[in-house]
């Protein structure tokens, strides 16, 4: 399938995805979910990709939410549908995708926007971006997982707050309530983005693919996440990464992981 509406681009092991829909404001239609699902879908299965960076076109959104033409005369079983669908293929994907995702949120990260946001690994926002989940002024909820990941990053009384209000906040106040890691001038977003995946292209592979199947077992009310650490840890053992990482300690040099 060729890209009608995200740019990809691999260089250096990381994946660059760009939603590319700027007269849009980058808002999430039908196909650019089914594109974002392929490359989502393409990154975990590359040994070539070590981590995946996600941004918006432009320096006004990095997706200012989702295309409400598309779904505006949908009934009951076409909108649980439409978000089980989006959940499974997309936002599902990315928070369990092995390779760490980070989303540059250059701008407006609204509904849909900020719940793609939230679904990746880290957050870094431009000191510009507004964020936000407006659903019930349109007589919504979040849908793609908003829910439930806000409230994880924030808190159960101000994840309400932002949803029941549908009012926007800064960088700088995302940034205070743990909901980005870092705020940066726009002109360093991606460079900061950058900085992290280089640090994070250095350590093993599959054990930092462990380590994001542990904490987000930490996460699920089915699953005992101390014995999903202990079983990842565990495979660890197993790895030949493992062998060069102790190896090279013990022999005072820098490791080199192969992902094996």
């Amino acid at each position: 399938m060729t890209d009608q509406n995200i740019l990809q681009e691999v260089k250096d092991h990381i994946l660059y995805i760009t939603i590319n829909r700027e007269h849009k404001l980058n808002a999430l239609n039908k196909a650019t979910l089914a594109e974002l699902a392929e490359a989502i879908a393409h990154a975990t299965g590359n040994d070539e990709v070590r981590g995946v960076l996600i941004t918006g076109a432009g320096e006004k959104a990095f997706v200012a939410g989702a295309d409400i033409s598309e779904f505006s005369n949908y009934n009951v079983a076409e909108g649980e549908a439409l978000a089980r669908a989006g959940q499974n293929t997309v936002f599902d994907a990315i928070e369990n995708c092995p390779k760490p995702v980070i989303a540059a949120i250059n701008g407006f990260a609204l509904g849909g926007g900020l719940e793609l946001a939230m679904a990746c690994h880290i957050r870094i926002a431009s000191d510009n971006a507004k964020l936000g989940l407006p659903e019930v002024s349109l007589g919504l909820i979040p849908g793609y997982g908003g829910t439930q990941r806000l409230t994880q990053l924030v808190g159960k009384g101000k994840a309400i707050e932002m949803i029941t209000t549908a009012d926007m906040i800064t960088a700088a106040e995302a940034e205070k309530i743990g909901l980005v890691n870092y705020t940066v001038p726009q002109a360093g977003l991606v460079a900061k983005a950058e900085e992290l995946l280089n640090k994070i292209k250095l350590r093993a592979p599959l054990a930092i693919a462990s380590a994001i199947k542990a904490v987000n077992a930490s996460l699920l009310y089915d699953v005992d996440g101390f014995d999903a650490e202990i079983k990842e840890f565990g495979k660890c053992f197993g790895t030949l990464d493992f062998k060069e990482g102790t190896t090279a300690f013990l022999e005072k040099r820098k490791p080199v992981f192969i992902g094996k």
